[in-house]
């Protein structure tokens, strides 16, 4: 096991990360369906876990509302169960491949991310 120390160590994260989320029953449809370059999509999410982690890169985005958007895609049915399988395969990732402060900030980081973008989704959706 080792740290979590420069951008490759945070581009091999995210790109095995996602192929576990692509392979998944529950979730993968969501990404593999909408995502339709799987290179930039990386490449940009890498930027972004770089940044959040090692505070360098170069993200630029917002992820928020690409999450709004998936989800009046998918007409409404991303629920928390999904952020779970989402968190679970994240924390799963890490442990089999980093230890450290920074593995922990990333688990702690994507535990509030997937609250937020949940609550994000829920507060866009239309009145009933």
């Amino acid at each position: 096991m080792k740290q979590i120390e420069n951008r490759d160590d945070v581009q091999l994260l995210v790109h095995r990360f996602y192929d576990k989320v692509r392979a998944n029953p529950e979730i993968g449809s969501f990404f593999n369906e909408t995502i339709t370059d799987w290179s930039h999509h990386l490449e940009k999410l890498t930027d972004f876990w770089e940044s959040n982690l090692l505070y360098a890169g170069s993200y630029r985005g917002r992820p928020g509302r690409t999450h709004i958007e998936v989800d009046y895609k998918y007409n409404h049915q991303i629920e928390a169960k999904h952020f779970g399988v989402w968190l679970n395969l994240w924390v799963n990732t890490l442990d089999e491949y980093f230890e450290g402060e920074l593995a922990e900030r990333a688990k702690f980081n994507a535990r509030n991310m997937a609250t937020n973008f949940q609550m994000k989704i829920f507060m866009a959706r239309p009145k009933q």
